[in-house]
């Protein structure tokens, strides 16, 4: 059986099979390591990160009991969404273009990590706290590589139409709904760090 470790835009950590491109962590451990399942605890900290799965040929043993709780995700679109952003270890060209499109969005010169994760944290998806409804206008709106659910289905926006989401990649894109509500799923600061420049990588089944 899968191990629970594969996030979907949402927030949420399901089963599945599908590998994904990228890897990360929620701060700390969220499996029991006996039996490699998932404990109630769904973050240990603010700091949600997205990483590469190979850097300096280092090797893992997944949800080991002396480690974190390793994270898979589809692609970037799919982990921003979640609420992660890029680690300044392993991606650090890439946090620090995240970094400077984050405090431009922001109307700031500079940003510095701890910051970044205090406003991302008040605006995931998991937190259950803000919702963030779009008309089918605002959605037209929105930069390439933002996500919206309508129900339980996920969509990455790319060149005006929508991209259906899955574990295994996207699905042909379809035609943004008019006259439906969608909820925004990726967090607004990041949508604004989207907005300033921030490109994110998108699984190569996305389509144009």
């Amino acid at each position: 059986m899968p191990l629970q470790n594969r996030v979907t835009p949402f927030g949420t950590i399901e089963r599945d099979s599908a590998r994904g491109l990228l890897m990360g962590n929620r701060g700390g451990r969220l499996h029991d390591p006996a039996t490699r399942t998932l404990t109630r605890r769904r973050w240990t900290s603010h700091h949600w990160i997205i990483c590469v799965t190979e850097f300096r040929q280092r090797r893992r043993t997944v949800m080991s009991p002396s480690s974190y709780t390793e994270l898979f995700f589809l692609d970037e679109v799919t982990a921003l969404a979640a609420g992660h952003r890029p680690c300044y270890e392993c991606q650090r060209q890439r946090a620090l273009d995240f970094a400077k499109t984050f405090a431009a969005g922001r109307g700031q010169s500079h940003i510095k990590a701890g910051e970044m994760d205090r406003y991302l944290h008040s605006e995931r998806p998991v937190r259950g706290q803000k919702v963030y409804l779009l008309d089918a206008e605002s959605v037209a709106l929105l930069p390439d590589g933002v996500v919206v659910a309508k129900g339980s289905d996920c969509f990455a926006t790319k060149a005006g139409q929508l991209l259906p989401w899955t574990h295994r990649g996207y699905r042909a894109t379809v035609p943004i709904d008019t006259g439906q509500q969608y909820l925004q799923l990726t967090p607004p600061s990041t949508v604004a760090a989207i907005a300033a420049g921030f490109l994110p990588w998108f699984h190569p089944t996305a389509t144009p």
